[in-house]
């Protein structure tokens, strides 16, 4: 600790939903692919990438604040369909 700050270990990135930030880890990646964003879960997916907590809070934050389109730098507005029933469907398997 430095400061009182914990360092993330590995590669560290910003969410571009709350402006956190963390370990790339703690993030899920997001493409975009024929105008509908993509949740890359793997991190190996092709083309440029937006990193966001995997939390519907943020996703929206990041909707509002119309931050995909820029962190991506292509035209919007996107489809968020695949990615919210990624969070919902992870959101199911955990309360089990």
């Amino acid at each position: 600790m430095i400061s009182g700050t914990a360092i993330p270990v590995g590669p560290v990135r910003t969410c571009v939903g709350c402006r956190a930030r963390v370990a790339r880890s703690d993030l899920l990646r997001i493409v975009v692919v024929g105008g509908e964003l993509l949740p890359d879960v793997r991190h190996r997916m092709h083309g440029r990438g937006a990193h966001v907590h995997p939390d519907p809070g943020c996703v929206d934050l990041a909707e509002r604040r119309k931050a995909f389109p820029r962190a991506l730098r292509v035209p919007g507005p996107l489809g968020l369909n695949q990615v919210r029933a990624y969070l919902e469907l992870r959101t199911r398997n955990r309360g089990m």
